[in-house]
């Protein structure tokens, strides 16, 4: 059994409180439990206000002490919160009754006065007793934190994120909460006198359990597990001239960083959003210059280097592999072996000439809610990158879709062909010997590619890890596929999926009438 792990914490004023509860909102989520004990006005529902407002983006947001109500829940941005007050609780039966027994699972609960129930609380738990502490000052307190069962492991988290942010110099920074991602990673800002930096919690994770070949799905497709890659690759890309963050302080074994805050000034515009033309003509050209240099494969990371790993055939396969795993049975069209073999054949064949075309560094994720406007800056640096620690070698083409078929924006077709050109074209400036017609092959293929896997991506999203928001996006995908489909390389593939991958709902099934490899050919000679 795991033995506990307790820090404490001098909570001065009702600022110190807000930065611990808002240090500890960065490590936990849906499903966590934080009792908070103390005697009457320690300050149990100050420190649980301090967390739901932080949660909530929102400094000023109601939250009243349930004191009389019992429960107060909260939907709030990154996930649902149940805020409880047990002192009036007089039998442990009485929980069922306002919803704390079982504890829900998809939310974050906070107990007050939780030794009224000791037996329903749970085996992994965060407690933090309050007390006060008057020779500290009339409103301070001490908190003793204290990490039980699995939970252990997190308050371990908080006292190292405590020191990291002490040595850094932010201890006393206010703390603003920032939107997540589909990852593990959290983020916060911190705001000191006029300075604004990005604090990132990238927890040592993997990406489900050992699946592929005795791997996790992260490390079998090469995702980062942990913060070095973004380390060495965000060096890597501002010595390639790619605006990245300036990382400030970071700290390799737990997994902490603080880097510049490009602020939120993204590439598109609009409700529902839509690309500003300026913007992904910029974050195009970023592209076409990054890949007409020779780049790297192994980068400096602090003293130890970092290798860019290959994205190989198994990676690939894979990751298109959680279309017949997660997508296919949402959609009630399990493949049978036949034509599980069938798919997987297809694809390791169409995937032999972009692997045997030239490698470059790929991004992966090289699409609007990873691209920050910077207008202070001029040319290609006006495009400000922070997603890339998934960086992996290979076919130049995968980037450029998914800049061009961004998966949580409609690119419209026209403006996909006018991007796809510019790029072709600054690429046949820089080198005559660049073949359009090749690139425009590859293009659809890996366009193919990447919308098999997301479709299977945001399935797993949803079913796995209980965020339903991101099927939303699924009929844009099929879209994108349709487009793709349309390629006369895929025609083989085009038929296989007609006949046995039905699209999502909300979506069409016919395939698009315009081809994108025709454009390319008709582009100015360079």
């Amino acid at each position: 059994m795991t033995e506990p792990t307790t820090f404490s914490v001098a909570l001065v004023n009702e600022t110190a409180t807000a930065q611990l509860m808002a240090d500890l909102a960065l490590l936990v989520g849906p499903g966590d439990v934080i009792t908070l004990t103390g005697d009457l006005g320690a300050g149990k529902t100050a420190a649980a206000r301090a967390m739901i407002r932080y949660l909530a983006g929102d400094e000023a947001l109601e939250v009243p002490s349930p004191t009389f109500t019992l429960v107060q829940g909260y939907e709030l941005p990154p996930f649902p919160v149940m805020h409880a007050d047990l002192y009036r609780v007089e039998d442990e039966s009485e929980l069922e009754e306002i919803g704390l027994s079982p504890l829900p699972d998809a939310t974050l609960v906070l107990i007050e006065w939780p030794e009224r129930a000791p037996s329903a609380m749970p085996q992994d738990r965060i407690d933090i007793a309050l007390t006060h502490r008057p020779a500290l000052g009339s409103n301070a307190r001490a908190a003793d934190i204290t990490g039980y069962g699995k939970s252990a492991a997190q308050v371990a988290r908080l006292k190292a994120l405590r020191e990291f942010l002490e040595a850094s110099g932010y201890m006393d920074a206010r703390r603003k909460h920032m939107a997540g991602d589909a990852s593990t990673r959290s983020y916060a800002r911190l705001l000191r006198d006029d300075e604004i930096v990005i604090l990132m919690n990238f927890p040592q994770r993997p990406d489900g359990a050992a699946m592929y070949n005795g791997k996790s799905y992260s490390a079998a497709v090469h995702l980062a597990e942990n913060i070095k890659p973004f380390v060495a690759v965000d060096e890597g890309l501002r010595v390639a001239g790619v605006s990245a963050p300036a990382i400030h302080h970071y700290d390799l074994d737990h997994g902490f960083l603080i880097s510049e805050d490009f602020g939120s000034d993204g590439v598109i515009e609009g409700d529902p959003p839509r690309p500003i033309a300026e913007r992904y003509e910029a974050a195009t050209d970023v592209l076409a210059v990054l890949h007409s240099k020779t780049l790297p494969e192994t980068l400096r990371l602090a003293d130890q280097t970092y290798t860019i790993p290959a994205f190989d055939t198994e990676a690939l396969l894979i990751e298109i592999g959680l279309m017949p795993e997660w997508y296919l049975p949402d959609r009630n069209a399990p493949l049978s072996d036949e034509k599980r073999a069938e798919f997987f054949a297809m694809w390791r064949e169409l995937l032999k000439k972009p692997l045997a075309a030239p490698k470059t560094w790929i991004i992966r994720d090289y699409h609007s809610p990873n691209l920050i406007w910077l207008a202070d800056r001029t040319g290609m640096a006006r495009v400000g990158v922070i997603d890339f620690q998934d960086t992996v070698l290979g076919p130049r083409s995968y980037d450029v879709v998914s800049l061009l078929q961004d998966a949580r924006i409609d690119v419209p077709e026209t403006l996909e062909l006018t991007l796809l050109s510019r790029y072709i074209k600054a690429r046949r400036t820089a080198d005559a010997s660049f073949d359009p017609a090749g690139f425009a092959e590859l293009y659809a293929i890996m366009s193919a590619q990447r919308n098999t896997r997301l479709l299977g991506t945001f399935a797993r999203l949803n079913r796995r890890d209980g965020k339903p928001h991101y099927l939303r996006h699924q009929p844009r995908i099929w879209t994108y596929l349709q487009r793709s489909l349309a390629h006369p390389a895929l025609a083989h593939l085009r038929d296989w999926y007609l006949a046995n991958v039905p699209p999502p709902r909300g979506a069409s099934q016919e395939p698009s009438e315009e081809q994108p490899q025709e454009q390319p050919q008709n582009q100015p000679q360079a």
